[in-house]
């Protein structure tokens, strides 16, 4: 075999092992979560859509994935506004305390989610609001906001100066070149960020198990709650929810954004 078809057969072959390794997992727990066994098992024991339906007459389960989606609600909300207009400034504005925001910008990389979860406790149980189901939101979003400020920072880094000189010079104020300018230049940044806080709300674990009680349990705490007694086929049914989410934000960002301007921006 030649040099070039030696290197063309390894390269596949990696990929190949590679996309495998990476599928896998999430093929086998589809296929385990439509058994109609009464155990998780794959390969499945026959096809039943059972469990779906058993999951979705389970209140427990039923109630913590609203509380789910309101917690991430929450979180998106806040992020949106207050992460745009901090990539914005950060980017465009010479900020007193930059070297201490840059260091914040780097804290979901170097403070342990467990560390950042427990003084969330702390804090919200002083000023007695733990065990509510809002200030979830509030934390997971005070946590991940740097996400949502890079992917905004990204586009504005991207946008042209002279475009906003142009709005300015022909009398537009500040607010409409912001909003009629850089708001729309940089909206697949904030698209992104948006979409990226919401599934990073969505699947926080570790910070929503400090600050929630029996009434206010989330959607992945509620699993694990689960977990810790009997593993169920209809717990296969709700990681495959999770796909299905995470299917939905990528079809999203694509229609709305573009996955080639998204992996251009990064």
């Amino acid at each position: 075999m030649s040099g070039p078809r030696s290197k063309a057969a390894v390269l596949w072959g990696l990929v190949t092992f590679s996309l495998v390794t990476l599928s896998l997992p999430t093929l086998i727990i589809i296929g385990a979560s439509f058994t109609s066994g009464e155990i998780i098992r794959f390969p499945p024991d026959g096809f039943s859509l059972r469990w779906y339906g058993e999951l979705w007459r389970l209140d427990s389960f039923r109630d913590a994935l609203f509380r789910t989606f309101y917690v991430s609600a929450i979180c998106t909300l806040i992020a949106t506004p207050v992460g745009t207009l901090a990539g914005i400034a950060i980017v465009r504005y010479r900020i007193r305390f930059r070297r201490a925001i840059q260091v914040y910008l780097l804290l979901p990389f170097t403070i342990p989610l467990v560390v950042s979860g427990l003084g969330m406790m702390i804090f919200f149980g002083q000023i007695r609001i733990l065990g509510q189901l809002w200030p979830v939101g509030v934390a997971i979003c005070v946590i991940n906001l740097p996400f949502m400020i890079w992917a905004v920072s990204a586009s504005v880094n991207a946008l042209d100066d002279e475009l906003e000189n142009a709005a300015a010079n022909c009398g537009a104020p500040p607010i409409r070149v912001f909003f009629t300018v850089t708001l729309p230049a940089v909206m697949p940044g904030v698209i992104t960020g948006a979409l990226l806080m919401f599934i990073l709300a969505f699947n926080e674990f570790l910070v929503s198990l400090f600050l929630v009680n029996a009434r206010t349990v989330t959607l992945p705490v509620q699993i694990y709650n689960s977990i810790r007694s009997v593993i169920t086929p209809d717990l296969a049914a709700v990681s495959v929810l999770y796909i299905v989410i995470a299917l939905v934000a990528v079809w999203l960002l694509d229609r709305l954004v573009g996955l080639e301007i998204f992996l251009r921006s990064k």
